[in-house]
């Protein structure tokens, strides 16, 4: 490897906002933000939007999407509906 080119890695403290958990891990990730941990230590810091504890597929409260595609979708809403033009056609 060369010398110098590599981002130094390091522990990193990692909060998730959404549900306010706090990770200790190692990372290349650079921040100016620091925070003491629990051991008394100071650690770099970084803002997480959504973790393993936030996002609804880890944490089970994952949604059913509705596999149907649109146009079944337009049918099945609109489908019983029939034109003016078409009703005195048929008869």
């Amino acid at each position: 490897m060369k010398p110098g080119i590599h981002p130094e890695y390091r522990t990193v403290v990692f909060h998730d906002t959404s549900v306010d958990k706090y990770f200790l891990i190692g990372s290349t990730l650079q921040t100016d933000r620091t925070i003491e941990w629990e051991d008394g230590n100071t650690y770099p810091y970084y803002t997480l939007d959504v973790s393993s504890e936030s996002h609804p597929f880890y944490t089970g409260k994952q949604r059913v999407v509705n596999k149907e595609g649109r146009v079944a979708n337009f049918n099945r809403r609109f489908g019983g509906m029939t034109s003016k033009k078409k009703e005195e056609a048929s008869e």
